[in-house]
């Protein structure tokens, strides 16, 4: 499946806004927390969006899209 850039790119965002929970504590870590919902929130629209206009399984476009971004191998 061919995705296209702007997808990869927000997956790579939303992915770097959830690693810097990891080392946040108390209101920091609450407020980054958001943040990375809202980034999650914007990849999944996006991800509905296109599956949508290309008539494709947004299910299997996020399942994808993560692969590639995180480089899960395919299985």
């Amino acid at each position: 499946m061919e995705l296209p850039e702007d997808l990869i790119i927000l997956q790579q965002a939303a992915d770097e806004e959830g690693r810097r929970i990891e080392h946040l504590e108390g209101e920091e870590q609450n407020a980054q927390r958001r943040v990375w919902f809202n980034a999650a929130a914007e990849v999944h629209m996006a991800v509905t969006d296109w599956a949508r206009e290309q008539g494709l399984n947004r299910y299997d476009v996020e399942k994808e899209l993560r692969q590639r971004v995180r480089h899960v191998p395919h299985g």
